[in-house]
């Protein structure tokens, strides 16, 4: 066998060498992973400034999805912290923009968790609009592979037959959530909505024809005539939307959603406060 033996110096200078590789390959690898972000940034945002919002904004979402066609992804807000807007994304998804968030007067706080598709492996990155117009964002990474071509859990048939049913869940939030005002009438509610949301991607494995895009492209709801959230959807949103999210109970009233899809359909219904 032969044996080379560096001389000290020599093993240095290899060492140095080999370290300045790994780090040139690491930045690359990093730098590629955020290269659509920087077409994408352009593209919403403009020539707008967007600072770090790690120090007050909470992205979670798992590193390795389990099922790519519903990854549960949760963003919570520091409560001294007034966002307006959030903009969701998943990069590497064919339509990018998951969701658009607009928050009214009824909304104590921007946190809210969602269900999404992720096509492969990318960030999952939001993007927040503070009271003082500033934009700041947030990101995590999620390995996930064929979420927008995933076949719809049920046939045909059944989700047309269930489209556009809605659920209501209400639940006291913990007091950590919104600061000095746990006991103040926070509410915490979940909208699930009955929808194939089908991303265009996805192929009938009868016909094996690919299935037209037909999808939730707006979700409001109103505490009676305040407004809570809208929400611009599309594709990248799971099938059967559900959302997550807050609200100041202002005593009694209803609570009702309005939701149409691209197929210019319009589903609505309300909800007393005292349970769904």
């Amino acid at each position: 066998m032969l044996r080379i033996v560096k001389s000290g110096t020599t093993a240095i200078v290899l060492a140095l060498a080999m370290l300045v590789t790994v780090s040139f390959s690491t930045a690359f690898a990093l730098d590629k992973r955020d290269q659509t972000w920087s077409e994408l940034k352009t593209e919403f945002f403009d020539a707008a400034e967007i600072h770090d919002g790690s120090g007050f904004l909470l992205l979670e979402a798992p590193k390795r999805a389990d099922d790519a066609a519903i990854v549960p992804v949760k963003l919570t807000v520091d409560a001294d912290r007034k966002v307006k807007r959030l903009v969701l994304f998943v990069d590497e998804n064919p339509v990018p923009m998951a969701a658009d968030f607009t928050f009214g007067p009824a909304s104590p706080t921007a946190s809210f968790s969602t269900r999404l598709r992720v096509n492969s492996y990318s960030y999952v990155r939001v993007v927040a609009q503070t009271a003082d117009d500033q934009l700041y964002m947030t990101k995590t990474y999620v390995k996930a592979s064929g979420g927008c071509s995933a076949p719809a859990n049920k046939d045909l048939a059944a989700a047309k037959a269930q489209l556009g049913k809605m659920k209501l869940r209400l639940f006291q939030p913990a007091k950590s959530t919104v600061a000095g005002e746990a006991q103040s009438g926070i509410r915490e509610a979940q909208i699930m909505i009955r929808h194939p949301n089908n991303s265009g991607f996805q192929m009938d494995q009868v016909t094996m024809l690919y299935i037209p895009a037909h999808f939730v492209d707006l979700i409001e709801v109103r505490q009676d005539d305040k407004l809570i959230m809208k929400v611009e959807g599309g594709i990248s949103l799971s099938e059967n939307p559900n959302l997550r999210f807050f609200y100041r109970d202002e005593g009694k009233g209803e609570i009702t959603v309005r939701a149409t899809d691209n197929e210019d359909r319009e589903f609505k219904r309300s909800w007393p406060k005292t349970g769904s």
